[in-house]
């Protein structure tokens, strides 16, 4: 086997029109591939791909999955506006030896990590 790259990192949810109403609306994301349909939507964030998708059974949310990671520019301004909306905060500001980072949750309880590098 000889894998060359992450094509897309995707977050499975159960109510598409709430997830994107988070990506777009709190999370200030893009949609930049939408297939017919309405079951997945993609957002390009530098040379990655960010996607959400509701399949029913076959993939659910889960507090305990994996994470996405996305990386900004002020991570006490990002933090500060997603607190102001009210967004669940599962982790508060904290640093480790290569960054400070965050950890929020998405409408289904999917942690996504807040980062900047130091």
């Amino acid at each position: 086997m000889n894998i060359t790259e992450i094509a897309c990192t995707g977050t499975p949810v159960t109510d598409m029109p709430r997830a994107h109403a988070f990506c777009e609306g709190v999370l200030g994301l893009k949609p930049t591939m939408e297939p017919d349909g309405g079951m997945w939507v993609e957002y390009d964030i530098g040379p990655g791909t960010f996607g959400i998708g509701s399949f029913g059974d076959v993939w659910k949310p889960s507090s305990d999955g994996t994470c996405v990671m996305f990386k900004v520019d002020n991570l006490d301004a990002t933090f500060a506006q997603l607190k102001a909306a009210g967004v669940p905060i599962a982790q508060e500001t904290m640093g480790t030896p290569l960054c400070r980072f965050a950890i929020i949750d998405d409408p289904d309880g999917n942690k996504i990590l807040i980062q900047k590098n130091k």
